[in-house]
């Protein structure tokens, strides 16, 4: 059977699929619902013998992928933005053309393939999701009480927490015009707080449940979240061919742009999973900072901080942890303070 590569520009809505040949010939080429069911009966109509279809990532990539894949069908999802890269050459563009050149990017292999989580990860990654989503409401609500008082003249500096909740509720109680809005703030505060501490439980117990984040906890300033969101980004160790790779992965090595006598290193690229990439950040900090036991990994980081500031030097150090802890996932080891009692500990 003549092989065959399939492009899909799916939206919520519609999906674009367009079927072309090994010489780049388009065979077929319409649209279909943008359901596991629809895209995979069409597929199997107009492209029995697909070797590859190619999907971005997305927001639906993923439900996508596991459903094509569940079909039998050799479902590849890529990355957006390198696609992006290749889709912005055609002169015009729509939803059709991005279809069909998704399609000749499969069949020339010219793509970053994206590892797609199992089903029980992405579950376990909602949890974590939700907790951050809370946290941030969290910070919303309490700035927008404060934005709310300020155009009265009423400034609380340095309460946080419970006796941010007390002081706000004094101004309620003097029955001021301002005590309905703040009293709809305030009970809507709690509750994010209350549901915020049940998730807390469920997180802790799903960190200490696990063995790989209670090994990676051997890591002084790396505690249950850190270590449980860095195992679900990491999900299969063995995916990574080198350990120096994960701090790419994360977006913690700095762009390179070179051409002729030019080369210029910038920024940090901030790629990847931002959650992990800030938690790290923090890890960092603390070990730097706050760790009072003396390890190989301070000592370098403290050099840095002293030749090039205390910021590249926590930046520095994230990086390496994020080294150190897929060692760890691999083999298995504790974290070494001292490197010369153990020499086949892990260490910086």
């Amino acid at each position: 059977m003549m092989e065959q590569y399939v492009g899909l520009d799916v939206s919520q809505d519609i999906t674009h699929v367009c079927v072309v040949d090994r010489d780049g010939k388009t065979l077929w080429q319409g649209d279909c619902d943008s359901t596991p069911e629809a895209l995979g009966e069409t597929i199997k109509k107009y492209a029995p013998g697909a070797i590859k279809i190619g999907l971005e990532s997305g927001h639906l990539s993923t439900w996508h992928w596991h459903s094509l894949t569940d079909m039998g069908l050799p479902a590849i999802c890529i990355d957006a933005y390198h696609a992006h890269g290749v889709l912005k050459l055609q002169m015009n563009k729509t939803d059709k053309n991005d279809a069909h050149g998704l399609g000749q990017i499969m069949r020339c292999g010219w793509y970053k393939e994206v590892k797609i989580k199992s089903v029980e990860n992405h579950e376990s990654r909602a949890l974590f999701r939700t907790r951050s989503n809370l946290i941030s409401m969290r910070t919303d609500l309490v700035n927008q009480i404060r934005g709310t008082l300020k155009t009265f003249g009423i400034l609380i500096k340095g309460i946080a927490g419970v006796g941010f909740e007390n002081r706000i509720q004094e101004i309620i109680d003097e029955g001021s015009a301002l005590a309905a809005p703040l009293q709809a703030q305030l009970d809507i505060l709690r509750m994010v707080k209350k549901q915020i501490a049940e998730l807390d439980e469920l997180v802790l117990d799903h960190a200490y449940a696990c063995k790989f984040c209670r090994i990676l906890m051997s890591i002084p300033g790396v505690g249950p979240m850190t270590a449980a969101n860095f195992v679900l980004a990491v999900d299969d160790a063995d995916r990574f061919a080198k350990s120096k790779n994960v701090g790419a992965y994360f977006g913690l090595t700095p762009r390179r742009r070179q051409s002729g006598e030019m080369d210029y290193n910038g920024r940090i690229s901030k790629r990847g999973d931002r959650v992990v990439r800030h938690q790290l950040y923090e890890a960092a900090n603390v070990l730097l900072t706050r760790v009072k036991k003396p390890s190989s990994l301070q000592a370098w980081g403290l050099r840095i901080a002293k030749r090039s500031g205390m910021k590249k030097a926590r930046i520095a150090v994230a990086r390496k942890l994020s080294v150190i802890m897929h060692q760890m996932l691999q083999t298995g080891e504790l974290f070494c303070f001292n490197p010369a009692t153990n020499e086949r500990a892990i260490y910086a």
